[in-house]
């Protein structure tokens, strides 16, 4: 497999932010389960809650800031590049996700790079099978990073937080 290359763009002022080193194990470890996959490169930038907003509506015609977008690159016929896509994540909503459900800062953006890192890969959680099969190979690649099952821990009992749902949102 071809060494994984992150192109880490930081588009806010913030602290705890993943660095470039933890980004490329994380998506490494994803493409380590993917080995006929020939793409290694990927862009992951961190913004804050107004571009995820405009974003998530321009794209997803959802008017809010949500935890991942998932951008994956579509390469013109006859040309042939390594790359992936792009990785949006916002940094106050993923912020105050693993606050409301007691995660650790880097867990949970761990959590968000491999979850979008397979939808770049074209995984999927729109149906029930699709989503069971998604978020165990997330418990799988996770486990094997030395970090705990994120769906283990419950979301907040309300509703009116910046994502739709208990899933990343990519």
């Amino acid at each position: 497999m071809s060494e994984t290359c992150v192109d880490r763009q930081v588009a806010l002022d913030a602290e705890g932010l993943p660095a470039e080193a933890e980004l490329e194990a994380w998506v490494a470890a994803v493409l380590a389960r993917h080995p006929r996959e020939s793409r290694h490169e990927l862009t992951v930038r961190f913004v804050d809650s107004e571009e995820s907003r405009a974003l998530n509506r321009d794209y997803r015609d959802r008017d809010r800031p949500t935890n991942v977008l998932s951008f994956p690159f579509e390469c013109p016929p006859g040309v042939s590049l390594p790359l992936l896509g792009d990785l949006v994540i916002c940094h106050p909503v993923v912020l105050a996700e693993a606050r409301d459900q007691d995660k650790s800062l880097a867990a949970h953006y761990a959590h968000m790079v491999v979850h979008g890192t397979l939808h770049l890969l074209g995984h999927d959680h729109l149906e029930d099978d699709e989503a069971e099969a998604m978020e165990a190979l997330e418990r799988d690649i996770l486990a094997g990073l030395g970090i705990a099952d994120p769906y283990l821990t419950p979301s907040p009992p309300h509703r009116d937080s910046d994502t739709e749902d208990e899933r990343a949102d990519a």
